[in-house]
């Protein structure tokens, strides 16, 4: 079965009749086959920009907010056909939920903060006006558009439901079609929530098209009022974002890459109390959701040295609790990584973490399944290790997949400099009841981090978690992490749009945005 495309509105199969197999990750049963053979790419650039820019560009940001509700309600609907699909990719039911309500939420999230942070007009004035002149007929602010352009997004495997309607939400709100690329392991579940949103006619022509296999050769395409949305490895954005057409018309390329992200233990927190439960809870929560692959999920496990074996015991202990296996038998808690080729992959990055170290938990060799083949399908037993903090490989390798490695610190400043060797991540948690300690910490960390997760005794039973990026904050890390921003509010969607500068008169600048300019009181 090859998987079709959704360009200019209409579902076109491609010409390559073989494609790349894509593969059932808990069977080994092929699902489909993917590719973009004799897709007509130009053409489909074309018509977002004909057609779906200019629809968009004249709805006010509260039309286009009303625009993501109806396709949330949409995809809502039909929410279990994704759910079932998950099941072929290795997710759980929570996993399938994780990924598609997530999506779901997001889109509704930004639709609330559209209309209340925004204004009901196509564009925003940002104010107030500053007085250029003696007078105050000579006033300026900043004018905030739709660029005239598309948004390519790129995604990753893991999140083939959340991550294209998070990157169409904010799209949709900046004036901007969208044109989906998704991963190949997962680009089926991508095709049926495309199909789902398509078959429900809520969102204008031209706004929303799938490419389904390759998009090298379009990056040619792309001009200077395009967006890249990238989410995958720190070595696919970095060929992407210096793609010739890209640098010589300076598109935007936004990356959130790959991280070996942190979670660190504070020395105040004891052995067996509540703290500390939630401590391990949070690390063996990190390594079984979607079986590890997460952008956000915990790579590195920093401990008091004191503490090590206490920390490597009740994790171990934890994870001697989770059942593997078919995702649909009973009591499953974690299913596969999305292919054979991951598990792999998975392999060789704890095999060069151990060389420093040890497994204290799991073999990476051997799998006990519930239901299942473990050869045929893609499981890894869960992998805990314990390695020298000093290597270079914890801090370098990311295994994406249901393992963690654990580090002892001997010193808040030893615990500081190993959360750099990082070179920048999405998020780190810090765990402690000491505000001096953790204030301490984070003036080091914060450089390094698109986000800190700060947990205590005070929130430890309300925190959504370590690994759950929220629409409303930043989500995105310097450095290795890609030096973009997937969210963060309705701050990502100006970001997206336009800024110019206007110089003006009062009355110019009333006829713009519908209000009285006044000069704001410290101008010049």
């Amino acid at each position: 079965m090859l998987l079709e495309s959704h360009l200019q509105d209409t579902w076109v199969t491609p010409a390559d009749t073989a494609g790349v197999d894509v593969n059932d990750a808990v069977t080994g049963e092929l699902v489909c086959r993917v590719s973009s053979a004799g897709l007509d790419l130009a053409a489909a650039f074309d018509h977002a920009r004909r057609v779906g820019g200019p629809t968009l560009r004249a709805l006010t940001f509260h039309q286009r907010a009303d625009l993501l509700d109806a396709v949330a309600a949409a995809v809502r609907a039909r929410r279990e056909e994704l759910y079932a699909l998950s099941v072929r990719a290795g997710a759980t039911l929570n996993d399938a939920r994780y990924d598609v309500d997530g999506g779901i939420r997001v889109l509704r999230d930004y639709a609330t903060r559209a209309r209340t942070e925004l204004p009901d007009a196509p564009y925003l004035v940002e104010g107030p006006a500053q007085r250029l002149a003696r007078g105050e007929d000579f006033l300026g602010v900043h004018l905030v558009t739709p660029s005239p352009g598309l948004m390519l997004q790129v995604n990753a495997f893991n999140f083939p439901v959340w991550a294209p309607l998070e990157k169409l939400a904010q799209a949709v709100l900046a004036g901007m079609p969208g044109v989906i690329k998704p991963a190949t392991p997962t680009a089926y579940l991508t095709e049926r929530l495309v199909r789902i949103v398509a078959d429900s006619g809520v969102l204008p022509p031209g706004v929303l098209q799938l490419v389904v296999g390759s998009v090298r050769p379009a990056l040619d395409l792309l001009g200077e009022q395009d967006v890249v949305s990238f989410t995958g490895s720190a070595a696919t954005a970095e060929t992407l974002r210096t793609h010739a057409n890209l640098v010589a018309r300076s598109v935007r390329f936004n990356a959130e890459a790959d991280s070996v992200n942190a979670i660190v233990l504070a020395p105040d927190v004891a052995p067996g109390s509540p703290l500390f439960e939630a401590f391990v809870r949070e690390v063996v929560t990190e390594m079984t959701v979607k079986a590890g692959q997460k952008c956000t999920a915990i790579r590195r496990v920093l401990v008091p040295h004191e503490q090590e074996s206490a920390a490597l015991d009740a994790i171990a202990s934890e994870l001697a609790g989770v059942t593997i296996g078919n995702p649909l038998a009973e009591g499953v808690r974690m299913g596969a990584v999305v292919s054979l080729a991951q598990r792999e992959d998975v392999r060789r990055a704890v095999r060069a973490i151990a060389t420093s170290g040890r497994f204290v938990y799991g073999d990476p060799e051997k799998v006990r399944v519930v239901d299942a083949d473990p050869e045929r399908g893609a499981f890894l037993d869960t992998l805990l290790v314990s390695a020298d903090p000093d290597a270079a490989a914890p801090h370098e390798v990311e295994p994406f997949g249901p393992s963690a490695t654990v580090l002892a610190y001997r010193d808040t400043a030893h615990a500081t400099d190993l959360l750099a060797r990082g070179r920048g991540s999405l998020a780190a948690s810090l765990v402690s009841d000491d505000p001096a300690w953790t204030t301490g910490v984070v003036r080091e960390a914060a450089p390094w981090h698109g986000r800190l997760h700060l947990l205590d005794s005070t929130n430890m039973t309300q925190t959504t978690g370590h690994g759950s990026p929220l629409p409303a904050l930043r989500h995105g890390g310097p450095g290795r992490a890609g030096g973009g921003s997937e969210m963060a509010g309705i701050h990502g969607i100006v970001d997206l749009m336009q800024r110019t500068a206007l110089q003006a008169s009062p009355r110019l600048l009333n006829a713009l945005s519908g209000t009285r300019a006044r000069p704001s009181a410290d101008s010049v």
